[in-house]
């Protein structure tokens, strides 16, 4: 202790013992092996006193080896659209392990493994690499990922929440940030090229801007899809947080190269905060959301796509969707969703559908 005491007599706290993993840590280089590897498990253990005394977990995953592990799990209960407009229930699972090797201190590899699981079904498909990037700091405020990547566009992600092949190049900090892109999106439901995919393995560049200020965040996106794709899109999305967790938010697309020049767009009311390391934490949101083909790439962050919708011969849905979730334990997410008064421009009568799903961090 500062006043030279040592006080073995009492039992240490958790406080204490990050303090002296973190300064093991600074002495990293005077240890053997065998020390190391018992120094990589302490850190790991007491990952979250070392974060609270100021060790950033980045810089943390530096020092305990190259190698860090993280992922997560889920159990998911969903209704999807038969031919006719009416449910037909699905029991799904998934599983997703990440893998980050620190190069150096600027440069690191992730890759992520997963697996998927239908459990009404007897067949079962093989675990594969959904994600693999190379990311390169240039400083403080410019970065680049290339390879497989996760891409969430807008504040809702209903235009699209799918992987993205490519490159991407980031400029800017929290309160904004541009994003440039060219690739491949996974999915895509636009004009002339639908049948053959959309815009899936097109290529096609894209920019974001984005941030958050105060209490607004905010985001503007252009898509250009070469060749049939018939994408050049361009969108806006913005929160508002109003009153404490209260808040607006809403996006908008258009596909300037479509027949009609299509539109996207929602508008909802969301209320509280999900953190999941504070069990008891929640937050509900709803919002009205009104969908033309041609205007939206699909892989949307909900389970209700409008592709589901759009793709059997209609031309424009519209429907009432409403999202919760709330923290179990630490690390353990309840998920659901409910749409309703789903329309479209066809004869066609739809069900309500709902979704939900037990969502597992580690």
């Amino acid at each position: 202790y500062p006043d030279g005491t040592f006080k073995g007599e009492r039992n240490i706290t958790r406080y204490e013992m990050a303090q002296i993993i973190a300064r093991m840590l600074a002495k990293e280089d005077q240890l053997n092996a065998e020390q190391r590897a018992t120094l990589d498990k302490l850190a790991g253990e007491y990952a979250d006193e070392l974060a609270n005394l100021g060790v950033r977990v980045a810089n943390l995953e530096k020092k305990v080896g190259n190698l860090s592990f993280s992922g997560n799990g889920r159990m998911r209960y969903n209704q999807s659209y038969g031919d006719n407009g009416k449910a037909a229930d699905k029991w799904d699972g998934r599983m997703q392990v990440n893998i980050k090797g620190q190069v150096n201190d600027s440069t690191y590899v992730l890759g992520r493994l997963r697996y998927d699981m239908n459990f009404k079904s007897t067949n079962e498909d093989p675990a594969y690499l959904d994600q693999l990037i190379v990311h390169h700091d240039f400083g403080d405020k410019a970065s680049v990922n290339i390879g497989k990547i996760d891409l969430f566009l807008g504040q809702t992600g209903l235009q699209y929440d799918d992987e993205f092949k490519g490159a991407i190049a980031t400029i800017g900090g929290e309160k904004l940030a541009l994003d440039l892109g060219y690739g491949r999106f996974n999915v895509g439901v636009l004009g002339t090229a639908t049948e053959s995919g959309g815009i899936n393995n097109r290529e096609a560049g894209f920019a974001r801007l984005y941030g958050a200020a105060g209490k607004v965040a905010y985001d503007a996106e252009y898509i250009d899809g070469h060749d049939d794709a018939d994408a050049r899109i361009w969108g806006a999305g913005l929160t508002l947080n109003v009153v404490d967790d209260f808040r607006v938010f809403g996006d908008f697309y258009q596909n300037t190269k479509y027949d009609g020049d299509p539109e996207t767009w929602t508008a909802g009311l969301g209320y509280g905060s999900v953190d999941l390391k504070k069990p008891g934490t929640f937050q509900l949101a709803g919002q009205y959301v009104r969908a033309e083909k041609g205007s939206f790439l699909d892989g949307t962050t909900y389970n209700v796509s409008p592709a589901s919708l759009v793709n059997d011969g209609a031309n424009v849905a519209k429907y009432w969707l409403a999202t919760g979730d709330v923290v179990l334990a630490k690390n353990i997410r309840l998920h659901g969703e409910y749409a309703f008064d789903v329309k479209t421009d066809t004869d066609t009568d739809y069900d309500d559908l709902a979704s939900v799903s037990l969502n597992y961090s580690f």
